[in-house]
């Protein structure tokens, strides 16, 4: 797999038209963007555009307007906060075909330093299919294109892979090089002692990243709601946990890897225990821990118990690298989060390296305050999870190599 990728580090974009795609799928209430995480996290690659005297057109996906056109999934209230932003009009090409007439009338009339942004990619059909048409429209307004959006990078789509290929200059931006430096060589080369946590509801989803992180770390951690089946296939009792009574073999698989392989594979000792399950899912709960091997048949394991935290954060103490995908628990409701702070804390105050991989951990994490303390919090989660599976990004494989 090579991550040594050419950035904008590496170019300079002087007077060239610079198509810049980026991730600006933001949750929109009313016509309001309610979270600019993104926007925000877009900033210093546009601003070294910029800076450079390029002509930036960004491009963005938002939603699903699955191929047509829809009022509520248009990018306009993205380019006016951007504006705001930057300090300087991000020119709005509304333009249903994304690349028509007003669009191409807009990047003709483009000087060095100009920023505009094109209506969402996914208003066109193909670009899901990474369909020709779509990518030749792309390639045909710009000289050079930079991807910055990694929460897009697993997906092969017109306006992060077709359109790479179309150009001669293919580079990354800031925030993609950056999740590739911690990452993409977390996994493929990490200081050692590497630590991996994987927490998370249901084994399914992460069966790949299980067995490829077990052959790459020193420590898989495993909690969450995964973790039931893993002690279902110790032969202990789970009461009514969530399992996945088709990958209990499979979970004894990954327990003989990890000893053929001499890695430790750490399952929660004990878990805080619920009657039923919280509706709404804060609500008030009476919560009963049990050591993991003496669970009543009649309750539910929700979240790690004490014991388990501070084995967890043990494992952490040693660690050089240390990687996390998926809560410890029903980390919504405060009552069955503190397995999820527990482990969240350990991080912080540990001086190793430290990975987010992205999706519901990011949003732990952040929730509970922990975000600033973290080495670095992926901007994609099932992006961050095919890395963590040691799986080639499409989106980082079509930039050009150093």
């Amino acid at each position: 797999m090579s991550l040594n990728k050419k950035s904008v580090d590496d170019i300079n974009v002087k007077g060239l038209r610079v198509l810049c795609r980026c991730d600006f799928n933001v949750p929109l209430k009313e016509g309001k963007i309610t979270d600019e995480n993104r926007l925000v996290a877009a900033l210093p690659t546009i601003k070294k555009l910029v800076a450079d005297g390029g002509k930036v057109i960004l491009c963005s996906h938002l939603g699903k307007p699955k191929g047509e056109p829809k009022p509520e999934l248009s990018l306009a209230p993205v380019a006016a906060r951007l504006s705001e932003l930057l300090g300087q009009e991000v020119k709005f090409a509304a333009d249903n075909e994304v690349v028509g007439e007003n669009a191409k009338a807009a990047v003709a009339a483009m000087k060095d330093g100009d920023i505009i942004l094109l209506e969402n990619t996914r208003y066109r059909a193909e670009e899901t299919k990474n369909g020709e048409a779509f990518s030749k429209d792309l390639a045909s307004i710009c000289d050079v294109f930079v991807n910055d959006a990694f929460g897009t990078a697993h997906r092969a789509h017109c306006s992060n892979v077709g359109v790479a290929q179309l150009v001669d200059t293919a580079v990354v931006g800031y925030l993609m090089q950056k999740e590739i430096d911690f990452l993409g060589n977390a996994v493929e080369n990490p200081v050692r002692p590497f630590v991996a946590i994987l927490g998370g509801a249901k084994v399914a989803d992460k069966l790949n990243v299980i067995s490829n992180l077990l052959e790459k770390c020193d420590t898989l951690i495993i909690g969450g709601g995964m973790a039931y089946t893993f002690l279902k296939a110790k032969g202990y009792e789970i009461g009514i946990s969530l399992v996945d009574d088709s990958k209990i073999e499979y979970c004894k698989e990954m327990m003989d890897k990890a000893e053929k392989l001499g890695k430790k594979l750490l399952l929660p000792v004990d878990a805080v225990t619920i009657k039923e399950f919280p509706n709404p899912i804060d609500a008030p709960v009476e919560v009963e821990t049990y050591d993991s091997d003496k669970m009543p048949a009649d309750r539910e394991g929700c979240d790690i118990g004490p014991k388990t935290a501070e084995l967890f954060a043990e494992a952490v103490k040693t660690a050089k690298t240390v990687v996390w995908n998926g809560p410890m628990g029903v980390f919504e409701n405060p009552i069955l989060a503190e397995g999820t702070i527990a482990v969240a804390k350990a991080l912080a105050e540990t001086d190793a390296t430290t990975i987010i991989g992205g999706g519901d951990s990011a949003a732990a994490v952040n929730q509970l305050g922990f975000g600033d303390k973290m080495s670095h919090i992926s901007t994609g989660g099932g992006a961050s999870l095919e890395f963590l599976e040691g799986k080639e990004l499409p989106g980082v494989a079509a930039a050009n190599d150093k």
